[in-house]
């Protein structure tokens, strides 16, 4: 029996995603431990902010492995996925370099955590360092945008960034009317952004609903 030559191969159905992982499996570990962590915090079963921020690392290394498996996806052309072009290399190379930084920074200012020895002037410049690295996946995005020319794409990214500021500001502002009628405790402002990852995560899967494909971001 002969083989077509255009047929699809085991071997190269296997090496999308991650892990051998699709984008959704890393989407619900991402989404499902980032609300584990957020109910532990919150029912105060871990106090220990250090111990909490370190926890985060956790859905941080499966957003990453979210964000390789969509790559390995789209560029092979499978799961749904629309290839990629030079402005989602781009903007994949600005996420990855963003999140290193990340990562790196929030270590050494968690570890820094209660030494007295550190002056105080590198503890801000850390926590500067840690904000800004977070602001360059914003920066990343917003380039994404203005670089992409497929239109459907860049309708794509837009339906994304709409969605996660949608839901990102209605909890901030739920949470913040709850917390001045002294119903909820006090949360540091970055939970902001965290929640607008989520977000982020939402837009695509509703992208991947309506449209069949995750997106570009």
């Amino acid at each position: 029996m002969m083989t077509l030559a255009n047929e699809p191969t085991p071997a190269r159905a296997s090496s999308t995603g991650f892990l051998g992982r699709g984008p959704g499996f890393w989407f619900g570990l991402t989404a499902g431990t980032t609300a584990a962590i957020v109910g532990l915090a919150l029912s105060d079963a871990i106090e220990n902010e250090e111990v909490i921020f370190i926890l985060f690392i956790a859905p941080l290394f499966s957003l990453v492995a979210m964000a390789l498996s969509l790559l390995r996806a789209n560029e092979s052309g499978s799961g749904d996925c629309v290839p990629k072009g030079m402005a989602q290399r781009r903007y994949i190379k600005r996420v990855a370099v963003s999140t290193s930084l990340y990562l790196a920074s929030f270590a050494a200012l968690t570890f820094t955590e209660g030494n007295t020895e550190i002056p105080r002037a590198a503890r801000f410049a850390l926590a500067v360092l840690t904000g800004l690295a977070v602001s360059g996946v914003f920066w990343a995005i917003a380039r994404l945008i203005i670089e992409e020319t497929d239109e459907f794409l860049r309708m794509l990214t837009i339906r994304q960034v709409l969605i996660a500021s949608a839901i990102a500001l209605s909890a901030a502002s739920i949470w913040g009317f709850l917390e001045a009628a002294d119903f909820v405790p006090h949360l540091d402002a970055y939970w902001i952004a965290v929640v607008w990852f989520v977000g982020l995560f939402v837009g695509a899967l509703v992208n991947r609903i309506e449209h069949g494909t995750w997106g570009a971001a």
